[in-house]
């Protein structure tokens, strides 16, 4: 069996815990506006001149999202008319169940009760296009077509780890992942999808100090709305998702956080706008008109005078159904992280349009890259798709599109980037990520499942 088989059916192991137990949402839950609010799209944004020759070929479209802040673009977008603004009037913004119900619903599309798009962790278009995680092995062509949002994500751990030295870096708390798996209670951790960045940061954070995520520790699929009940069950360790989730345990004092990701890699990438391609190429404008309300969703979420008003919009019932203190603090970069450490810095808060490298919205072919090399680290990916990237990321990310939307409405020529390259990333581990050469990116790590 192939390195390429085997891993979809390591994955559909992994995944068919969470997967298994959902319902697969056909349409999914259409949102009207918040009931907390009362707002209205027809009172907030008011509906620009659109250019005939923009007009878009279609009104209606069905995005997919998961109940973290990743999704706020769209949910703002919907909520404050900025689709309306453009001539979407009929997009249904769905909550999934979980990852799994996205992916499942990507595939069979909006024609068969699914979805045309939405919110993806990364690499899920390419892996979707490749058909790596699809029934069958069956590939389904996506575009990639802006990055959401820019931190927000945190790794949470059970109160019972206070005090054991657990922090962003592990290295005086290594000798406890070894006594527990030495015991046969091997460190539990869980992460909301399998081969995607929350998986790669929990990854990530572990083995910069030495411990190995497949061998030392014990890894587990849990959908993000579930993290809370599941902590307070006793039996998980640690969590790796989206806030408000990661906050939530710390508000409800079952944990703490040990680290955010933005203190493991500063304005790192998040999760992502995408569309099958079958739709965008039916509907080139309409796509630029979605891609168009997103960015002004963006804009409008990155003024912190907004940020109360977003809270209240996304905590209601039909959303995140949570108090909407509980995103207040992040919103702001005030993480009270549980033990004894408080972060007030609003370059650690969460970024939807412009953070302090530059544009956020962009889909850097660079980032791409980064998720597609970490993915043949672990052995998701063989390693000859490294030599693939290229033509696997020119294929999926449409950053053209994305530029034919900001100038159409108007940004700034300084927003739109020049490269598709961010340039060299740097960890918090000191390991350095250069897009020109993955191969001795990989070559620095220690632990890793391919052989460079």
């Amino acid at each position: 069996m192939s390195n390429f088989s085997s891993s979809r059916r390591r994955f559909l192991i992994t995944a068919g815990a969470s997967a298994a137990s959902s319902i697969l949402l056909k349409g999914c839950l259409g949102n009207p506006p918040d009931s907390i609010t009362g707002r209205t799209t027809a009172q907030t944004v008011a509906p620009a001149k659109i250019d005939p020759a923009q007009a878009p070929e279609t009104t209606k479209v069905k995005l997919g999202y998961i109940p973290i802040v990743e999704a706020a673009p769209l949910i703002i977008a919907k909520e404050k008319g900025f689709f309306d603004k453009y001539g979407m009037t009929d997009v249904d913004v769905s909550k999934q169940a979980n990852w799994g119900s996205m992916r499942d619903n990507t595939e069979i599309g909006s024609a068969g009760g699914g979805v045309d798009g939405g919110q993806y962790q990364m690499p899920m278009p390419h892996l979707i296009t490749e058909g790596i995680i699809t029934k069958g092995n069956k590939p389904v062509p996506m575009f990639l077509l802006a990055q959401l949002i820019t931190h927000g994500n945190g790794i949470a751990l059970a109160n019972k780890h206070k005090g054991k030295g657990i922090g962003t870096k592990l290295d005086q708390s290594k000798a406890l992942f070894t006594q527990l798996k030495g015991a046969n209670t091997p460190f539990t951790a869980a992460h909301t999808f399998p081969q995607v960045n929350q998986d790669f940061w929990l990854r990530y954070w572990l083995a910069a100090s030495g411990i190995d995520p497949d061998t030392d520790i014990k890894l587990l699929t849990v959908p993000a709305a579930q993290t809370v009940a599941n902590m307070k069950t006793g039996t998980m360790d640690a969590f790796s998702t989206g806030d408000p989730w990661p906050y939530r345990i710390v508000k409800d004092q079952i944990g703490f956080l040990a680290t955010l990701t933005a203190e493991m890699w500063r304005n790192h990438p998040e999760e992502y706008l995408a569309i099958r391609a079958d739709w965008v190429d039916k509907n080139p404008k309409a796509t630029k008109a979605v891609l168009k309300g997103i960015m002004d969703a963006q804009q409008w979420l990155d003024n912190f005078d907004n940020r109360q008003e977003a809270a209240q919009i996304l905590a209601g019932r039909n959303y995140f159904n949570l108090p909407a203190e509980v995103l207040m603090s992040p919103f702001q970069g005030k993480y009270n992280m549980g033990d004894g450490r408080v972060i007030d810095d609003k370059k650690l808060a969460t970024y939807y349009w412009k953070d302090e490298k530059g544009s956020v919205s962009y889909p850097y072919k660079s980032h791409d890259l980064w998720f597609i090399t970490e993915s043949v680290r672990w052995g998701f990916m063989p390693k000859e798709m490294l030599g693939k990237a290229k033509e696997i990321i020119d294929k999926v990310n449409r950053e053209d599109i994305w530029k034919e939307a900001a100038k159409e409405m108007g940004v700034a020529a300084d927003d739109i980037p020049s490269s598709t390259s961010r340039g060299v990333e740097e960890f918090f581990d000191g390991i350095k990520f250069d897009p020109e050469k993955p191969e001795e990116y990989l070559k620095s790590l220690k632990i890793k499942r391919v052989q460079i």
